[in-house]
């Protein structure tokens, strides 16, 4: 038989854990956008796919140590202290790559060479892969 109360707290509790992530997810979103010398939303509605590309990465890179807090996690503060970790360590992930072992990178993306999106948006998957992980410990 169907528990409708059980299913309810389990919605409620689905519900405000998709609302927070979503939240984490659309703050990452904008800070990625400020801290990059290039504007994405611009570049992608002008057809920049390398830009599309960069920032897709950087998404996917920051939603898999998301995913994995959210199945490690107990509680919402929890939660929210390993979402801002994720975030932190996937902004300093772009920093140093851009900044220090690839000074061109961004020059290369605003120019819409398709290399260096895929280049940066595999270091971010990779970044957020490796994050996941070690969140399971």
């Amino acid at each position: 038989m169907f528990d409708w109360f059980a299913f309810q707290a389990g919605a409620t509790a689905f519900l405000i854990a998709f609302v927070a992530a979503i939240a984490f997810f659309s703050a990452f979103k904008f800070v990625y956008q400020i801290i990059t010398p290039y504007h994405e939303r611009e570049l992608i509605r002008q057809g920049n796919t390398a830009a599309a590309v960069a920032l897709g990465g950087a998404l996917i890179g920051y939603v898999l140590p998301l995913a994995s807090a959210l199945s490690q996690t107990v509680s919402l503060p929890e939660f929210a202290a390993w979402a801002l970790l994720a975030g932190i360590i996937q902004i300093l992930a772009f920093l140093v790559v851009s900044r220090v072992l690839y000074k061109a990178l961004a020059a290369r993306i605003e120019a819409g060479e398709l290399a260096a999106g895929v280049y940066l948006a595999s270091i971010s998957i990779g970044v957020g892969l490796l994050n996941a992980a070690c969140m399971t410990a």
